[in-house]
Formats: C-alpha cells, structure tokens, sequence
C-alpha cells in the first residue's frame, strides 16, 4: 500500500492494487478549486491584451459579413489565451498521483489547440478539422478511461453491446460535442458563459465526491475563460476563434462523460447520485446539444451538408428577433439553468426517457415561436 499527500491536494489518498481511496477535506478541496480559477483568470486576463495587439499589427482579424454579428475588424485569437490559462493552472495544480491519465488528455487539448490556431489563421477544410478532433478523441478514449461504459438505461437500454462498441459510441459524442460548442460561438459571450457555468456545475459536483483532479480541470477551464469573457462581451474586443471553441467543447465533453461515469458508479445511497445521471448531463449541456441536433436535421432536410453555414441557430434567431447580443446570451444562459434546475429535481421522480423528451419539449416550443417570429420579421421588411 502507498500512501500520500501534498500540501495543496485536497484529499489524502491510498493506492491499492485497483483503486484510489480519498480521504475527503472539504477546506483543501475548495483551496485547490480557488486555487486553479485564480491561476487560470489571472494568466488569462494578462495574456488577451498582448493577443489582441499582435492580432491587430499582423492582421489576424474576423472581417465583417452577411452572417457575422459584428460590424468591425476583431481579433478572433482569444483561444490562445484561454488555452494558456487553462493548462498552466491545470499542470500546477492537479493532483499528479490521482491523475495518471492527464497525459493524453493534454495530448488531446493539444492537438485541438494547433488544428485550432491554424484555422484562425488561415482557414482550413472541415474534413481536415474533423479528422484532428476524431484523433483527439480517440487518443482520451482509449488512454485516459474517459469512455461511456454503457447506455446506463437510458431509453430502457443496459450494457447490450461490446465495450469497443461504447468506445466508438464515446469518440462520436465527444467529437459532437466538440462541434456543438464550435456552432454556438456565433454571438458575444455565449459559448464561454455556457462553459463557465458547464465548468462550475460539474467542479462543484467533483469536490463533492472526491475527484480531486476533475476540480482542478473545471476550476482552471472556469477561471480562464471568465477572464477571456472580460474581453468578448459587447463591444467585444476579441473572439476565441476556433482554437477556443474547440477547447472548451472538449473540456465540456471530458466533464459530462466523466459525470456521467462516476455517477452511475456511486453507491444507491449517495446524497449526490442523480437516478438520470446521462439526462443531467445533457440538461447541462442542453444549449449547444439542441441546437446542434436541431440544425443538423434541418439542414439534412433540406438535402444540404450539415457543416453549411446558416442564421439558424438558436442564438441567431434571438438576434433577428431583437435581441442584443448581451440579452440574447442572458437568454439562453437563464434557460439553460432552468433546464438544469429541472433535471436536477426531477432525476428521481421521472423515468430517463420521460425526462429527456421533457427536456426536449422545452427546448423546441420556444425555438418554433423564435423562428416564427424572425420570418414574419423578415417577410416585413422585404
């Protein structure tokens, strides 16, 4: 048996043959939580401005379009700094002896991290991106036991299937995720605000129940990307381009893949086990899933590739509706909470698949009015 600790780990551990087992203290767990946001803001929000004065002087800008909502030049290499707050505070803080797998983790954010700045820079072909981010995937999948193991009775299904089957499942839903997060950074703060509070739902849950090293990751993502947030809302000095996108999808899908994991491994008794564990974390995620799978499917309908750019996201409806980008992301943030609120009181009460179509309900009423509205607004001004 050997046994451990460190002046910042938030746990006492001893590794046995198959396991660790933590020895939970709550004052050093929200240490290392305040710890990584206060690492990842600062780095963070000292690194944006240097970013957008090389941006400027090398013209590394988002001109202005039809299916752009900004009418200036912007910088759009945010992700850079979002992505050097983040691992810094990750690699300084994490727990190493309960995180032996961050290795391939951090080659997964890497290679998003380049695939991401040189389309930035200059922008590249989908298939390329999609054929990194598969990479990406499968390295986390099959190297650091971030993986669905089953379909946790979801829909009345069980562990039907080999586990080659759930790690092809795993790459594909982390690969969407990936994308969701890229589609919904289409207005000023939205996709970081959603990983904000994606980050800080699932940091609190982890400490909760012992994941030292998934704090450290939620806490660290949290803390930079509020710092980039400083800088991205209205007038927004800087986008988080693709390279940030792509990170922040990623770390969302490494939160709910692992939420849903070790929920589904709690004891029955557990105060912080939810009975809908995979439906939890799509209400968490609920924003930037619907609307992905909503786009998709009416671009399918109407026999055009799903990566074809469109205004018919979520958030561009809001905007074609009135809406300034500040509310139209309050908007969608407040129903996302709701959402989660929802899913949070009613995991035991509803069975999964009634509480996803719930969900789904939800989601699709206000969408359908949206879209109303904007084409009687549009067909007016024509």
């Amino acid at each position: 048996m050997i046994r451990g600790f460190s002046v910042f780990s938030p746990f006492t551990f001893e590794l046995s043959v198959d396991t660790f087992q933590y020895n939970f203290n709550p004052i050093r767990s929200m240490q290392l939580a305040l710890l990584s946001f206060i690492t990842g803001f600062t780095l963070t929000y000292f690194a944006i401005p240097s970013i957008i004065q090389v941006a400027l002087a090398k013209n590394l800008v988002d001109e202005p379009g039809e299916r752009r909502s900004h009418s200036v030049r912007t910088p759009s290499l945010g992700g850079i700094g979002i992505f050097a707050g983040f691992m810094f505070s990750l690699i300084l803080w994490t727990p190493f002896g309960s995180f032996g797998n961050l290795q391939y983790i951090l080659c997964g954010f890497l290679i998003l991290f380049l695939i991401g700045t040189k389309d930035d820079i200059s922008p590249m072909p989908v298939s390329k991106k999609l054929i990194a981010e598969l990479i990406a995937a499968t390295i986390i999948v099959i190297r650091s036991e971030i993986e669905l193991t089953s379909f946790y009775g979801l829909m009345g299904l069980w562990d039907i299937f080999p586990i080659w089957a759930f790690d092809i499942l795993t790459i594909f839903t982390i690969v969407v995720l990936i994308n969701a997060f890229n589609l919904i950074d289409g207005i000023n703060g939205l996709a970081g605000s959603i990983s904000v509070l994606t980050c800080g739902v699932m940091g609190i849950w982890f400490l909760m129940v012992g994941k030292p090293e998934y704090v450290s990751l939620s806490f660290a993502a949290a803390g930079a990307t509020t710092a980039f947030l400083r800088y991205n809302f209205n007038p927004a000095k800087i986008f988080m381009g693709d390279t940030g996108s792509l990170i922040l999808g990623l770390i969302g899908a490494i939160l709910v893949i692992k939420f849903i994991d070790v929920n589904h491994q709690l004891p029955v008794d557990s105060i912080y086990k939810f009975q809908g564990g995979p439906v939890v974390g799509i209400a968490i995620l609920v924003i930037p899933v619907f609307d992905t799978l909503r786009v998709f499917t009416t671009r399918a309908l109407r026999r055009i590739s799903p990566f074809t750019p469109d205004r018919r996201h979520i958030h561009h409806l809001l905007i074609d509706n009135g809406c300034s980008h500040l509310l139209a992301t309050g908007i969608l943030i407040a129903f996302n909470m709701v959402c989660i609120a929802i899913a949070f009181a009613l995991h035991d009460k509803l069975e999964m698949h009634v509480l996803l179509i719930l969900l789904a309900i939800l989601a699709a009423i206000p969408t359908y009015l949206l879209h109303r509205r904007a084409n009687v607004l549009n067909a007016a001004k024509e």
